[in-house]
């Protein structure tokens, strides 16, 4: 397990919905290196960021288990799963989830007060932070004084502030336009870059995925691995969604 930063075997969840049960993800596995850049695209409702929300321990499987650094966050205790997450993931949401009552730099160091981090273990990290981002002026600003691009850049930064070894993203350029969703995602991959962590994020935009190490195919649960550094994996996804399709078409009329 631990020659993987991130792995995942045969993990499924479920929900209930009135009398039938909705399995949202359906016996997904995959394997993440250290350093690793990974998508996950798929429809909406495929089951992607129900995924993405129990490999980062956010939610808990039904079934099979998830190793991030060797530990297994499946069998830890809420308390410990908490601990866990304060100092080694980070996530960045599609909707900023900033407190409004609280500047952009309080929102920032929350994570560094619930972990009780000394001031000089994260200070000069900060700066290099809000220099790469560019929120340098808008620090005394509260959330509703910030556009929507500044507001993930908050986000992005309160995500990192812990300089965690795994950053989970659930689809963190949903909400903006064209301009900041590129310049969100390069400030993503700059700073992966300068923190050397892994990347493991939800996206929609196929320009976005395409410039990961990996990109895995959710569809109605299940998970494919689509393309990785040697190209599209055809035999994987397409020919199985063809076949699966085929099959349906073979069948006689009633």
């Amino acid at each position: 397990m631990a020659n993987y930063m991130l792995e995942a075997n045969d993990v499924i969840r479920q929900f209930k919905q009135y009398d039938s049960v909705i399995t949202a993800v359906d016996r997904c596995s995959l394997k993440v290196e250290d350093g690793e850049f990974v998508a996950i695209i798929g429809a909406s409702g495929s089951g992607k960021s129900t995924l993405l929300h129990v490999l980062a321990g956010l939610d808990r499987p039904q079934g099979g288990s998830v190793y991030i650094r060797g530990q297994n966050i499946t069998a830890m205790s809420p308390d410990e799963l908490g601990v866990f997450r304060g100092n080694y993931l980070g996530i960045v949401f599609q909707k900023h989830n900033l407190i409004p009552q609280l500047t952009a730099l309080e929102n920032i160091l929350i994570p560094t007060v619930m972990c009780d981090k000394k001031d000089h273990t994260f200070q000069e990290h900060l700066k290099k932070l809000i220099l790469a981002l560019k929120i340098g002026n808008r620090l005394s600003h509260l959330p509703s004084e910030l556009s929507g691009g500044q507001q993930q850049r908050v986000a992005i930064a309160r995500a990192l502030i812990n300089r965690p070894q795994v950053l989970f993203a659930d689809e963190p350029t949903g909400n903006l336009d064209r301009k900041n969703a590129d310049e969100v995602l390069e400030l993503l991959l700059e700073l992966k870059k300068m923190i050397g962590q892994t990347l493991i994020m939800v996206t929609h935009d196929m320009s976005i995925a395409d410039k990961a190490d990996k990109i895995y195919m959710m569809d109605n649960g299940k998970l494919f691995l689509y393309k990785d550094k040697q190209g599209y994996y055809k035999t994987s996804y397409e020919l199985e969604m063809k076949a699966a399709l085929e099959s349906e078409r073979a069948k006689p009329l009633e």
